[in-house]
């Protein structure tokens, strides 16, 4: 199988309004965390996948996990046009200066 490294964006709005909101959004913020993703800025999560059946898993672990509330977007994009952004205000992440050359991938 070819590993044609995709980039996995999620972006979410979700409410913390009640104690029950913030623990559903600390939730979901951990469930990304331990699941790969890297805050990028704000409710904004990157991970990597090394090809498309890791970016369907994902996607299927991203919809279980979901909050019944609030906002989810996912966004798949490839490493090229991921290493292309530019950033126009701001510095951008250690994380996201780890190109995909600095990263282990384990089948």
């Amino acid at each position: 199988m070819i590993n044609r490294f995709m980039r996995l964006i999620v972006m979410f709005d979700l409410p913390v309004v009640t104690e029950k909101d913030r623990k559903i959004y600390a939730n979901f913020r951990r469930f990304l965390l331990n699941d790969g993703y890297f805050m990028l800025q704000y409710s904004i999560y990157v991970r990597v996948c090394k090809n498309a059946d890791d970016v369907k898993k994902h996607e299927i672990k991203l919809s279980v996990n979901m909050p019944k509330k609030g906002n989810v977007r996912l966004l798949q994009v490839t490493e090229n046009q991921f290493q292309n952004m530019k950033i126009l205000c701001g510095k951008s992440t250690n994380e996201e200066k780890i190109g995909i050359d600095s990263l282990i991938v384990f089948e």
